[in-house]
């Protein structure tokens, strides 16, 4: 049975840390075309959610904890917009450094990753379902 624990336990992990991934991206897409107010106003800053892996004794193995945010330092894009409010004396806008293309390659990957470990929880209880069957026969 604690196998059986261990294996919910851990893929448990991998389901909360894909979720925190997922709310970041859409954050991030959300946020695309969020030019500062003013000038001298930086725009929204792409953010990158961290993950470290920890042992868990109780679990017999590593489990994923969600890391704190990072934020990408990339420079961000500019756009000729002379009549808008945060516009420079040259005419652009700075815009955040985010790259939907990669933030839904990104979101893929995060869906596939909570999909696998979805995967695993049902097959864990379905295993735990038929052993249970057995010890009552």
């Amino acid at each position: 049975m604690s196998d059986f624990n261990s294996s919910l336990k851990i893929a448990a992990t991998g389901l909360h840390a894909q979720t925190a991934r997922m709310r970041v991206i859409a954050e991030n897409l959300a946020n695309v075309d969020s030019a500062g107010k003013t000038p001298d106003e930086d725009p929204y800053r792409r953010r990158i959610p961290t993950f470290k892996t920890e042992f868990d004794a109780q679990a017999g193995g590593n489990i994923v904890e969600v890391g704190k945010l990072a934020y990408d330092m990339s420079d961000f894009t500019t756009r000729f917009e002379p009549g808008h409010p945060a516009a420079d004396p040259q005419g652009y806008v700075k815009y955040p450094n985010i790259n939907p293309l990669i933030e839904s390659m990104d979101m893929r990957e995060a869906q596939r990753t909570y999909e696998a470990n979805l995967n695993v929880v049902t097959v864990t209880r379905q295993m735990l379902g038929r052993t249970l069957d057995i010890l009552r026969s």
